[in-house]
């Protein structure tokens, strides 16, 4: 099966080759640890999630980094607002998005470095981009000089006579140019840390690098993040690393768009910003998942009362073919657990650029296909069991988790008396036993 992915670096899609053979090297920029995370920011992290696991499931061992910045004007605004140290306030804000990601049944990154824990590496890095010649100093700061790169722009596609100084560059009379970025930050507010030029802090753009330079030691095999991330944060990480190292940073650049609420960009002047911990409270994790991921992972989505409603839709197909599967292989003592033998369209789908709508596509066409033999009189058994094996697998892919359990033989028995008092027409009796076999679980 060949993988392919767009490249948001080459604007194609490209097959997927690795750096080494079997193995993936993977770093997602991470979160701002100032506020909970909204639900905008849960579209990256549960796509690139869903793309890890893919990758893992057809084989590929893969090393999954995704970093915090705890270090930022934000956070020091806010610990000052709040009168606590900043390390108090970004150690509370990790553990609530670890929270996060948990309750949307996200699997932990291999390493989630911290910016504040690799400040020495930092400031050698930049020290050395000063060395040759890419940055220069000037009264206790440090800025990356742009116009000596000369493919700069290569990511955003940008050109650097088409940049003005303003919008999403910050003005600095220090620059030699409007287009040059902060890279360590002179400052006498909040923590400041030792260098060569000064006390200070460094710049955003300068973190990741630093961070894949000291993890992996070599360039990468994909680089993902949020579209908004391209221009400046991903653009600059590239300029760096290309005067660093001589390279691009990853071979794969993968970006997701973003959302719309409603049909409005989400927005806090609007009063539509929804966090990632109320829209779990609101709607659950699995309905929340599955419409941040059945669309085009380049396209914007809206979370509305009709995306809400058409995949809620999808997601009670989901539960009811799981409850009544693992109901039929629990009576006729199957096994729950099992080899799914028909992924392979799901994984073809995925495959072709991360297609997720067509792979719920196939999981429906299966579904379809179990709930015909489950209303059958002569159950095709095997086929039941293939399809549940196989819808599980899916489901542990998107990350949507529909519990299911052995029963034991009590239950069983149990159930089994309640068929028979329900044909008998006892219904007094057999709804006393339909409302037990509701309260464990069974019905």
């Amino acid at each position: 099966m060949e993988i392919k992915f767009y490249n948001s670096l080459s604007n194609k899609i490209e097959p997927f080759k690795t750096i080494k053979e079997n193995e993936v090297s993977m770093y997602v920029c991470g979160p701002t640890v100032y506020n909970f995370p909204h639900i905008g920011n849960i579209r990256p992290v549960v796509f690139f999630d869903t793309l890890r696991k893919f990758l893992e499931t057809v084989g590929y061992k893969v090393t999954y980094v995704s970093n915090f910045t705890d270090v930022d004007d934000k956070i020091i605004n806010k610990a000052l607002e709040q009168k606590i140290s900043e390390k108090e306030l970004t150690d509370y804000y990790i553990n609530e998005y670890l929270k996060t990601l948990d309750s949307f049944h996200v699997k932990r990154a291999d390493h989630n470095p911290r910016v504040s824990e690799y400040m020495e590496q930092i400031v050698t890095y930049i020290d050395e981009l000063v060395d040759k010649g890419s940055a220069y100093v000037k009264d206790g700061e440090v800025f990356f000089d742009v116009l000596s790169d000369k493919k700069y722009g290569e990511l955003s596609k940008i050109s650097t006579d088409d940049l003005e100084s303003g919008a999403r560059i910050e003005v600095n009379e220090k620059k030699k140019s409007p287009l040059d970025f902060l890279l360590w930050k002179d400052t006498d507010v909040g923590i400041k840390r030792p260098s060569p030029w000064g006390e200070g802090r460094p710049g955003w753009h300068t973190e990741c690098c630093v961070m894949i330079h000291s993890i992996f030691n070599d360039k990468i095999d994909i680089h993902g993040g949020g579209s908004d991330l391209k221009f400046p944060h991903h653009e600059n990480e590239i300029a760096q690393s290309e005067a660093h190292d001589g390279n691009a940073l990853a071979n794969f650049w993968i970006h997701n768009a973003m959302m719309n609420i409603n049909g409005d960009k989400m927005s806090k002047s609007l009063g539509n910003v929804i966090l990632a911990k109320d829209a779990v409270n609101e709607y659950g994790a699995n309905l929340t998942r599955l419409l941040l991921l059945n669309a085009p992972y380049r396209s914007i989505i809206d979370f509305s009362d009709e995306s809400l409603k058409n995949n809620q839709a999808i997601l009670s197909k989901i539960e009811f073919v799981i409850k009544q599967s693992s109901l039929t292989l629990n009576l006729n003592n199957v096994s729950l657990e099992g080899e799914a033998t028909k992924l392979t369209p799901f994984l073809e789908a995925l495959s072709d650029d991360m297609n997720i709508p067509n792979g719920i596509t196939y999981l429906l066409d299966l579904i379809k296909e179990s709930n015909i033999a489950l209303r059958n009189k002569e159950k095709d058994l095997n086929l039941i069991a293939t399809n549940f094996y196989t819808i599980n697998k899916i489901l542990y892919i998107l990350g949507i988790e529909v519990p299911y359990r052995k029963f034991s033989e009590e239950e069983v028995s149990l159930y089994n008396e309640y068929l028979t008092l329900k044909a008998e027409k006892n219904f007094e009796k057999s709804d006393v036993l339909r409302d037990k076999l509701i309260s464990l679980g069974i019905l």
